[in-house]
């Protein structure tokens, strides 16, 4: 097996008793690299995640780490604590008759000289921030100091791999997105490959440098942030990240016909509905002039007129949400700034082609 990799799950199955938790999965991790793993509650994340560690073994498939196998379905078996694994939790577990500096050195070689730990842990606590709270415990400190502390401590015994399940959500947004950029910038600091489990789709694209985007215990795609929320494999898939507007319509001689315009459907079977998605950030908005709109344009396609339902300001924009004179479906748009026009004002959308995403319809 190749060893440029520090982690490497290959064919994974788990069940538990005949509930399929875990199926068909891959994953690599690489040294300094945030691989997200991301999707909704019970599609199998801890647990792949418990699989990595080897807290959970598998039904089928093996688990590498740096090119040696440390798991086989079949016989062998490494446990956990001699994987080299670090593992940063939710709670934060620690240990509570210990100070600041003795938790943090709990995880470091215990060879080492007393000198040479102090010293060590002196360099993580400036890191971290806490340098003067070494002698602190843990009751005395804020959720967010206790989260450095946890870190620290996670990296204290150079893992070359740490597994890190929600271990931000029970912060508030302003610490929680501290914290995060804390432990970025050590993790790539350290060249330690991570595995972060999330159900927040912001918190995987604003840490990650790839996203596997799991469902029902397989990993549907995987890519850069970018990619994945820019070409979703499906409807799901773009949903998952942000509101998405549809437009549903039947595929007639290789394209279908919609309020803006006719749209290209090649692939698709005649006569099979399909699902025309935008997101509401990619949708034009302009004034209505005595019943008429815009031209048409090749990169928007045809204008639709629509009637203003519902405006709101969300601090740094504001959302509309317009019925569409044509078949009265509501459509939601997002304006930059403040943009609050009355009810039943008449605009006209337009769709970014580049921005539309063509896929069959969900049954």
């Amino acid at each position: 097996m190749p060893s440029d990799f520090s982690l490497q799950l290959t064919d994974i199955y788990k069940s538990f008793g005949t509930v399929s938790v875990v199926q068909s999965l891959n994953l690599t991790l690489f040294p300094g690299k945030i691989t997200c793993l991301l999707g909704p509650s019970g599609c199998g994340k801890s647990t792949t995640l418990r699989i990595a560690a080897g807290l959970e073994k598998q039904d089928l498939g093996e688990v590498y780490l740096k090119g040696k196998l440390v798991s086989s379905s079949e016989s062998y078996h490494l446990p956990p604590e001699k994987r080299n694994i670090g593992f940063m939790f939710q709670d934060f577990a620690l240990f509570p008759h210990l100070n600041v500096r003795k938790n943090i050195e709990f995880a470091m070689d215990s060879s080492k000289s007393s000198k040479s730990l102090i010293s060590d842990s002196n360099v993580l606590l400036r890191k971290i921030g806490l340098e003067g709270s070494h002698a602190k415990f843990p009751h005395m400190l804020s959720g967010g100091e206790q989260q450095r502390v946890a870190l620290a401590r996670a990296v204290a015994g150079m893992p070359e791999v740490m597994l890190m399940d929600e271990p931000f959500s029970g912060l508030d947004k302003r610490l929680r997105d501290e914290i995060r950029d804390e432990t970025l910038t050590i993790m790539k600091e350290e060249g330690t490959a991570v595995l972060l489990v999330t159900h927040e789709p912001e918190e995987a694209m604003k840490m990650a440098d790839s996203i596997a985007l799991m469902r029902a215990g397989k990993i549907v795609q995987e890519g850069a942030p970018y990619n994945i929320y820019n070409n979703p494999i499906d409807s799901k898939a773009a949903s998952f990240f942000s509101d998405i507007n549809k437009l549903v319509s039947k595929v007639k001689k290789g394209r279908t016909e919609t309020p803006f315009g006719p749209f290209i459907t090649p692939g698709f079977e005649e006569g099979s509905e399909v699902e025309i998605i935008i997101r509401p950030q990619h949708l034009k908005i302009d004034f209505d002039r005595n019943g008429r709109g815009p031209d048409p344009t090749v990169q928007d396609g045809v204008p639709a007129r629509g009637f203003v339902f519902s405006a709101r300001f969300l601090g740094k924009e504001s959302i509309l949400e317009l019925v569409m004179e044509s078949d009265k479906s509501k459509l939601k748009v997002l304006i930059p700034g403040v943009f609050l026009p009355d009810f039943n004002t008449p605009l006209w959308l337009s769709m970014r082609r580049d921005r539309c995403h063509v896929f069959l319809k969900n049954k």
